[in-house]
């Protein structure tokens, strides 16, 4: 009884195994490996965005310097 699962569970082992194999060659055919290839395209931020983000990312970073003095 017990064997005889286990022999099935290998077979649909098998059998899923076989299938990947054929999903990955055909995605590879249409030169998409892992399903994902898409082209990224950039964003352009203005200057006043930068601006805010360079802020930002400073006031971040005093944060952090003034917490490393405290324990230092």
């Amino acid at each position: 009884m017990m064997n005889d699962v286990v022999t099935s569970l290998r077979k649909e082992y098998s059998r899923l195994q076989a299938e990947l194999g054929r999903v990955g060659k055909a995605l590879d055919a249409l030169g998409h490996r892992g399903g994902r290839n898409f082209k990224r395209t950039s964003r352009t931020l203005s200057k006043e965005a930068r601006q805010r983000i360079a802020e930002a990312q400073r006031l971040r970073w005093a944060k952090v310097r003034k917490a490393a003095a405290k324990s230092a």
